[in-house]
C-alpha cells in the first residue's frame, strides 16, 4: 500500500472514530465528510442548541506534498495525538492553522 493510500485510510479511520461521540447537549449530530479525490476529510456537527442552529467544522484535514496537514482540529485533546498512534509519522503530521502568526509544525 503506497502512502497516499494508508494515509487516507488512517485519516478516515481517526476521524470515523470521533464521529461515533454523541455530543453532550443538544440535538446535534456528527457527520463525516470524505472527499477521496481532492484528499479532503472533515468532521462536521449539525443540528440545534438551546433553540440555535449548530453548524460547522469538528476536524478538518487535508493530504498534500506527502504530509497529513491538520488544517482545523475542534476536539478538546486534539487530534495529533491519534493520526500518530494510528500510525503516521510525527514528522509528517502538520498543523496547519496559525500561532503567534507562524506556521506551525510538529517538531
Amino acid at each position: 500500500m503506497d502512502t497516499a493510500t494508508q494515509d487516507r485510510a488512517l485519516v478516515k479511520q481517526v476521524i470515523q472514530h470521533y464521529a461515533q461521540f454523541k455530543p453532550s447537549h443538544g440535538d446535534i449530530r456528527l457527520e463525516v465528510v470524505f472527499d477521496e479525490t481532492r484528499d479532503r476529510y472533515a468532521l462536521m456537527q449539525v443540528g440545534w442548541d438551546r433553540g440555535r442552529r449548530v453548524r460547522g467544522n469538528l476536524i478538518y484535514v487535508t493530504l498534500h506534498d506527502e504530509k497529513v496537514w491538520v488544517e482545523y482540529d475542534g476536539m478538546e485533546q486534539g487530534i495529533t495525538a491519534d493520526l500518530i498512534a494510528a500510525g503516521i509519522a510525527q514528522e509528517r503530521i502538520v498543523l496547519a492553522f496559525q500561532l503567534d502568526s507562524e506556521i506551525v509544525a510538529i517538531a
